[in-house]
């Protein structure tokens, strides 16, 4: 194939099969149980549950108050939350304030929503320059907001864990719901892109 170059694994992915062989290899793990861990991941937890929670937002004003009132329970409304996933809160985005989310110690993330958090929102970069410069890293996500819009940066904990509410498309008109959860990405719901 002209022009095909294979992909070559990168030096995580290389260390996580080794741990896996490692694991598999003294009999503390199978691999059917690891095929099960990440298909939970891949299909039941991640930002396609999120996304779900948003377009219910979009659609249904009463179930948006609820959730903006208490996250943990709306999500829990959708048969959503557990570990990672207590103590929610949810930021509304609106016109004029823009709401971005980083853990500054670790990386709390709210799993049941987010799915497993991606590498760059785990790096040192991220959760030191997000709380300084906010505008400079938002850029580059493609993220240049008005200077009349504010940013407001929350910083998840152990304790706290937040989800932003990402505006409403202009046009909702002849959209249901699943077609709405399919606008919505991870990277809306931390705040990193509009």
């Amino acid at each position: 194939m002209t022009g095909h170059h294979p992909r070559t694994k990168g030096s995580s992915e290389q260390r996580v099969e080794a741990i896996e062989a490692l694991l598999i290899e003294r009999g503390l793990i199978t691999s059917d149980v690891v095929d099960a861990i990440v298909g939970t991941y891949e299909h039941d937890v991640g930002p396609m549950n999120g996304a779900r929670v948003v377009a219910r937002a979009w659609v249904d004003p009463e179930y948006r108050a609820r959730l903006l009132d208490d996250g943990t329970s709306a999500v829990g409304e959708l048969g959503l939350g557990g570990a990672e996933g207590e103590h929610l809160v949810v930021l509304e985005n609106t016109e004029d304030v823009h709401h971005v989310v980083v853990c500054t110690l670790c990386s709390c993330y709210p799993w049941p929503v987010l799915g497993l958090p991606p590498q760059w929102y785990k790096s040192f970069a991220y959760r030191s320059r997000m709380v300084r410069e906010p505008r400079a890293v938002l850029a580059e996500f493609g993220t240049t907001l008005s200077d009349d819009v504010e940013v407001r940066v929350w910083d998840s904990s152990a304790e706290v864990r937040y989800l932003v509410l990402p505006l409403a498309p202009d046009d909702m008109s002849g959209q249901d719901e699943d077609e709405l959860a399919g606008l919505v990405t991870r990277d809306h719901m931390i705040g990193v892109v509009r």
